[in-house]
């Protein structure tokens, strides 16, 4: 066994009260091999090369591996992942060195950065595989789609709230009418069927950020399943209707972030002293996560609407009879697609506990988003 197999061992192996000291042998070990550092570079390549092969067997993708690396460790060791991931860690034996350098850290030091993303690479835990989804007739460059992108990047940036509301609208529009465009050319081909993709959900108040996630899948004719443990949803549905979800989920966080911190100055409710974890700022916890809670039921009501008007205005327009039984099978087809993949599932249920939260989420969503009274307050988790 050579020295980075054992120090690789010794890392995966080690109990929790003694990694310290496992990693700290390993990377001593590593850093004064006799063979050289080029020669522990190629190892560590080679090595983790495998590790990632085991990652993708169980289920991970390198978008969602490098996530985790991101949601628990330090943002060195996301780049030192981004290295090995990119093209198999490009020239092996002048991984470490370069990375190093780059770092501005000693060789100790680097060996102890390897280990400790070894040992959460090689215990990841088995997932739900993603099924591929069915291409998009204009895939993610289509006209319609760089459209609906440039105008959420307008209601992201814009101060005046009366017209991010409507470049919002405009483009949930836009998403539900290409929906209809998609639903029915594929209607007229053969084969295909709804996939799925996994988007983060970052912490912090992660639950809330889950629910309007939620709220922009359904509204999108999608499903999504949180998967807390590992900071992501997963969301069901077609090709098209994916990109949308994943691009109005983006620009909703942005503009609910934004109308937090500058919707007008907080009252004494929300200006109570800040909890650990809470995020910054002088806004309390529950104040932003009842914030969060409303804005997702608020936009999720106010998108179902007009993502309904957009889908009869397009089967008037178009005179087709085949609209809404196009929209309803797929419909069906994402249900049975998101049981598959998850068969057992359990609800769970948010309370915002901050009623200033709560009217200024709401107020920001009637902003942000469309028209519709509030209620969206649960999620759907796999069980565990």
């Amino acid at each position: 066994m050579t020295v980075v197999e054992a120090a690789f061992s010794g890392a995966l192996g080690a109990p929790e009260g003694d990694v310290e000291t496992a990693l700290d042998a390993g990377a001593s070990a590593m850093a004064a091999a006799e063979a050289g550092w080029d020669e522990v570079g190629r190892a560590v390549v080679t090595a983790v090369g495998g590790l990632l092969r085991g990652c993708r067997a169980r289920g991970w993708q390198d978008a969602d591996v490098l996530r985790m690396v991101r949601r628990e460790l330090r943002p060195e060791h996301v780049r030192l992942a981004g290295r090995l991931t990119a093209d198999g860690g490009g020239d092996p034996a002048g991984l470490l060195t370069a990375y190093g350098a780059a770092e501005r850290l000693d060789r100790f030091t680097v060996a102890t950065t390897v280990l400790e993303l070894v040992r959460l690479l090689g215990r990841l835990p088995g997932i739900t595989p993603l099924a591929a989804p069915a291409a998009a007739s204009g895939g993610t460059g289509h006209p319609m789609l760089r459209r609906i992108r440039a105008l959420l990047a307008k209601a992201e940036s814009t101060a005046f709230p009366e017209e991010a509301e409507a470049l919002s609208a405009k483009a949930q529009h836009l998403m539900a009418r290409h929906s209809v465009d998609e639903a029915l050319v594929a209607g007229t081909a053969p084969g295909g069927g709804p996939g799925a993709r996994r988007i983060g959900v970052d912490r912090p108040y992660e639950a809330p950020k889950a629910l309007l996630l939620d709220a922009v899948a359904e509204a999108n004719r999608c499903r999504a399943v949180w998967s807390a443990e590992f900071g992501f949803s997963t969301v069901v549905g077609w090709e098209a209707d994916l990109e949308a979800v994943e691009v109005l989920y983006t620009s909703l966080l942005v503009q609910a972030e934004a109308a937090m911190r500058g919707g007008g100055a907080p009252g004494p409710a929300a200006r109570r002293p800040r909890r650990k974890g809470g995020g910054g700022g002088d806004l309390s916890r529950d104040f932003r996560e009842s914030f969060l809670i409303a804005y997702a039921g608020r936009v999720g009501e106010r998108l179902a609407a007009a993502s309904r008007d957009a889908t009869e205005e397009a089967a008037q327009a178009t005179g087709a009879t085949e609209v809404l039984p196009a929209l309803a099978a797929r419909e069906v087809a994402v249900g049975r697609a998101a049981d598959a993949m998850f068969p057992d599932t359990r609800t769970q249920r948010l309370r915002g506990r901050d009623h200033e939260g709560w009217a200024r989420g709401t107020a920001a969503a009637d902003r942000a988003a469309f028209h519709g009274p509030a209620g969206r307050d649960r999620i759907e988790r796999p069980e565990a």
